[in-house]
């Protein structure tokens, strides 16, 4: 008891704050956001409604984060939610407007159809041993086929009340109504990733699926729950997208994979698999939303903003892969880590990384401002 007592207080803050770095790291990215932005254009992006904007965009995103959060954890991936959002959506949108379906029929049936589509992407992962990056990717062309043989160019718009509540509505004196539902997913997923046998194999599949199954895990089933739960979330994004522009059509939700899984890997759930962070990928979709509405604050041109987010995601995997190998290699802590060779090497690449972005986005407002007139 003395012995453990002591080395407790023979810790430094930085390790004892090694255990927390998922959060604390989109913490400080997003404090650095607020502190630029309170000098650069505070009157524009602390107004109530381009905060109320921010939380609006990030609530789209909670629920599939969470869900993404244990399909990467389990060291997959799932490039086929922005498909069966959309396609989920288009199923709804043509009960609704075409067959005369109630809302609260039609809601849940699209995401039923959305958990099928897990369920596909799960039982080709498991059953046919394809790879999870080529499955997903090969299944997002073909929701995305279907989506767009069912609609036929159109778009589908005006539907009733409850959609539209589901994707902008505010409860008064409250928050927004989809920032309710995308916080109680968040909340729903890190109960179940802490609390229940389901987040336990989730991390145990992750971090070595061979002595997993060899414990008893079913890691094939539980591979396929986890695609269920993605499909079934991104079928509620589907919906929440539906309700906040009141119109739906095949091409929508084009980015949504690239923003999840950037989220959750800015978050702290290792791309390796066996490390996960439900908080963290919270944060995520705040960081990477925070980011965006900065962006568009600051009027910076979208395929700058697709620029941002692409450093975001080779920075923080490069991070976490090298927290990993640490790990793997003993260091005791994350200073005696950060002096070797190889962490100045990484530091230094970066700085340089950070710089180049920077210069970038300095180029790209350059050209995106107007030219004057010279008559």
């Amino acid at each position: 008891m003395t012995t453990t007592t002591t080395n407790l207080q023979s810790k430094t803050l930085m390790e004892r704050l090694e255990p927390y770095l998922a959060i604390i790291g989109p913490m400080v990215m997003i404090f650095a956001i607020l502190l630029f932005m309170g000098v650069a254009e505070p009157a524009r992006y602390f107004r109530l409604s381009n905060l109320n904007l921010i939380l609006l965009d990030a609530a789209l995103y909670m629920p599939m984060a969470m869900a993404m959060t244990f399909v990467i954890t389990q060291r997959g991936i799932d490039l086929s939610i922005g498909s069966i959002a959309a396609l989920s959506g288009i199923l709804m949108a043509f009960l609704i407007k075409q067959y005369g379906f109630p809302a609260w029929v039609a809601m849940p049936l699209a995401i039923v159809l959305g958990a099928t589509m897990g369920l596909i992407n799960g039982l080709i992962i498991t059953r046919f041993k394809v790879p999870d990056l080529i499955g997903t990717l090969a299944m997002d062309l073909v929701y995305r086929g279907l989506a767009l043989v069912i609609a036929k160019g159109l778009v589908l718009a005006r539907f009733p009340d409850l959609i539209t509540e589901m994707g902008r509505g505010q409860i008064p004196g409250f928050i927004p109504v989809p920032v309710v539902i995308g916080l109680l997913t968040m909340a729903l997923g890190y109960w179940a990733l802490t609390r229940t046998h389901f987040g336990r194999y989730t991390i145990s599949i992750g971090s070595n699926p061979e002595a997993s199954e060899m414990t008893g895990i079913a890691v094939d089933r539980h591979k396929i729950y986890a695609y269920v739960l993605m499909g079934a979330s991104a079928a509620l994004a589907g919906v929440m997208l539906t309700g906040k522009l009141n119109a739906i059509q095949a091409t929508s939700a084009p980015y949504f994979n690239l923003h999840v899984i950037a989220a959750v890997v800015v978050g702290g759930t290792s791309l390796f698999g066996g490390r996960a962070s439900m908080l963290g990928s919270l944060a995520g979709v705040l960081l990477l939303s925070m980011m965006i509405n900065a962006l568009v604050t600051l009027r910076i041109e979208f395929f700058w903003q697709s620029v941002a987010s692409g450093a975001v995601i080779v920075s923080s995997v490069a991070l976490y892969t090298w927290m990993q190998k640490k790990d793997r290699d003993g260091s005791r802590s994350l200073l005696a880590g950060l002096r070797t060779s190889e962490a100045q090497k990484l530091m230094k690449f970066s700085a340089l990384l950070i710089g180049l972005l920077i210069l970038l986005l300095a180029v790209g407002a350059g050209l995106a401002t107007d030219p004057k007139p010279t008559g």
